[in-house]
């Protein structure tokens, strides 16, 4: 799940996104605060919550922090708006510190490499065309969900034929201060913990 707010943009709605994928044909259905965003089928892909601000603090984040108490105050306001939805939400972190197992050329493109990353709990397969990836390096993964500072939502794909679940991040891509502009992956000191958060300022 991620969730949107820019107050002064487009007024006191908070954008809640359920799915990563954006139907390609969705309808709507009103109920008071509560504008639900249904795929073709019928599915929840998201909601707006009108008045936001009045079942929630949300500051000025245009990002909003997924926590366990956003979304307890996301039901709350789901069940006062008589909506039947109960939200299942992976609250694990989006970007953590991952570890290039292994990596090898690109079948259908020479500047690009397939990765093996290791990220504690899982091992992911994530196309990477920067320049400096190598295997044995510790790197930041921004997993398939995780909202980049640019507001890109990242999401399973297929990149010249390949699967790739995930990004390995530039410093750039993660607006660390001071990043450098050449291309490249941010590379962790080895001491790094493979799985653990690596936190980002949205």
């Amino acid at each position: 799940m991620n969730a949107f707010y820019n107050k002064n943009g487009i007024g006191d709605v908070l954008l809640v996104q359920l799915e990563t994928e954006t139907p390609e044909k969705i309808h709507t259905e009103q109920m008071d605060d509560v504008t639900l965003i249904k795929d073709e089928k019928g599915n929840i892909a998201g909601f707006n919550l009108f008045s936001a601000s009045t079942y929630m603090d949300l500051g000025e984040a245009a990002s909003v922090d997924v926590s366990e108490e956003l979304v307890t105050a996301l039901q709350n306001a789901l069940e006062k708006n008589g909506v039947d939805l109960t939200l299942e939400v992976d609250l694990s972190p989006k970007f953590v510190v991952g570890y290039v197992e292994a990596k090898e050329k690109h079948p259908n493109a020479d500047k690009l490499s397939v990765c093996r990353v290791s990220v504690g709990s899982e091992e992911l397969q994530i196309v990477c065309g920067a320049p400096n990836i190598d295997q044995g390096q510790k790197v930041v993964v921004a997993k398939v969900g995780a909202v980049m500072p640019s507001g890109m939502v990242i999401k399973d794909a297929e990149l010249r034929g390949v699967p790739s679940s995930g990004m390995i991040c530039s410093a750039k891509e993660l607006a660390l201060p001071d990043a450098p502009q050449e291309k490249g992956i941010l590379v962790l000191p080895e001491d790094a913990e493979t799985g653990s958060a690596f936190e980002v300022k949205a």
